[in-house]
């Protein structure tokens, strides 16, 4: 069988499961065992593909995972998060569009816990919408500041799906996370440009209004309460990994545990609290796991039948400018993100594209950064974005689509800026990882 033919089977099976509604997960395991059978001599190929499978979840890699969802859960669940909401709010007193940066700053800070973009999105949405409108603030500057957060937060270490994607593709965890910290912090500067200059344009949509003001004892206090020490324990985990002090499996349990304390010397760490998030960590850490394992199976039935290595030489063969092949690979997870969910794309990209894009020649870490930022800007472009369809459902009734649309594309056209600085300045995610 020729390679293409490979492919059409292996990808065909998996996109035909996926349609009549088989979970992601379970419709690459389904079709990895049937690519095993036809390409790797029956049940004896069965047999070797899920025993290396097993083999994969045994990796040391995977551990800051449930960590980081752990952390991410006792944050959300115990009230830390609301804690730290509500005193940036405080902070920030009277400034124009106050509660569109509390939007950026806050929910960054729980949405790169928890791991997920569209759970995040729902949160955010229903929480910060209604106050939002409720002050008078037009439709863009309350939906847009909750779509662009997932782009901070998918690369701003802790990054739990950014730890998925260094498993899967098998490169450094902690290069990954750190590479992440520089375009991360110009993301979220460009984010509060963004907001800075609509507000500019126009002061009506973001009225001020009137709000307690603080002394600067009191803000102060609120500061070295309820801000700094959820936000000190991750500059301290990003810190350890970087002076190589800690591996980013020791960094996430040190996390881990630190959330549990400052829970607890809050006296909000509740056995209630405790069970939900544990429960909410392992239900989101099984599904990875099972990611893990057909991503691994997928990867083997790709280079055994032959269809990756047939698949580059085709691609390397046209000898494009390594730009445009960038270029082409990143307009498929835009494509691919207006329809799947950010995992299923990985799952089924990564074993592609990552060694089309070590045989051109680019740094993994660098392309792992870059594709980390393609699939967040896929989950909101227009018109299938599925970020913008999750607005949809928290939002007000009477909030449009095109509102949302409209909403969104100022903060998409931020992470594009970012990933042509990128293409432009590589040193911006290789410099942090350098100095390990």
């Amino acid at each position: 069988m020729e390679w293409y033919e490979a492919l059409a089977v292996l990808l065909g099976s998996i996109m035909f499961l996926m349609a009549i509604g088989m979970p992601v997960a379970l419709a690459f395991l389904a079709a990895n065992i049937i690519g095993a059978w036809i390409f790797m001599g029956g049940e004896r190929g069965v047999s070797a593909l899920l025993n290396n499978g097993w083999g994969a979840l045994t990796s040391f890699a995977l551990v800051p995972i449930p960590l980081f969802l752990l952390m991410g859960e006792v944050f959300f669940q115990t009230g830390l998060g609301g804690r730290m909401f509500n005193a940036i709010d405080k902070l920030l007193g009277r400034l124009p569009g106050r509660l569109s940066y509390v939007t950026v700053l806050g929910g960054t800070g729980f949405s790169t816990l928890s791991g997920s973009s569209m759970g995040s999105t729902a949160l955010l949405g229903s929480l910060m919408v209604p106050e939002m409108k409720a002050r008078g603030y037009k439709s863009h500057m309350s939906i847009g500041p909750i779509l662009g957060t997932g782009g901070l937060a998918i690369i701003i270490p802790p990054s739990a799906l950014a730890v998925l994607l260094a498993t899967l593709a098998q490169i450094d965890v902690g290069a990954l996370l750190i590479a992440g910290i520089v375009p991360g912090l110009l993301l979220a500067a460009l984010y509060m440009l963004t907001i800075w200059i609509q507000t500019k344009r126009d002061p009506q949509a973001a009225p001020a209004y009137d709000v307690e003001e603080l002394g600067t004892g009191q803000k102060l206090s609120l500061l070295l309460s309820d801000v700094l020490p959820q936000v000190g324990l991750m500059v301290v985990i990003v810190t350890l990994m970087i002076n190589g002090f800690m591996t980013p499996s020791e960094a996430a349990a040190f996390g881990a545990l630190g959330v549990f304390i400052l829970a607890a010397l809050y006296r909000c760490l509740t056995w209630d609290a405790i069970k939900k998030s544990v429960w909410g960590a392992l239900r989101v850490t099984l599904m990875a796991y099972l990611i893990v394992f057909g991503s691994a199976t997928f990867s083997q039935i790709l280079a055994f039948s032959g269809a990756s290595r047939g698949l580059i030489n085709w691609a390397t063969g046209f000898d494009l400018d390594p730009i445009f092949m960038l270029l082409v690979m990143f307009g498929v997870l835009l494509l691919l993100g207006m329809f799947m969910e950010q995992i299923s794309i990985m799952l089924l990209t990564v074993p592609i594209f990552f060694p089309l894009a070590t045989s051109i020649g680019f740094d993994p870490i660098w392309f792992g950064l870059v594709m980390l930022l393609a699939l967040e800007i896929s989950f909101t472009t227009p018109p299938f974005g599925l970020l913008l369809f999750v607005m949809k459902g928290v939002a007000p009734p009477e909030t449009t689509m095109g509102q949302i649309y409209r909403a969104a594309i100022p903060f998409i056209f931020c992470s594009l800026l970012v990933v042509a600085l990128l293409i432009l300045f590589p040193g911006l995610a290789t410099w942090l990882p350098g100095l390990q």
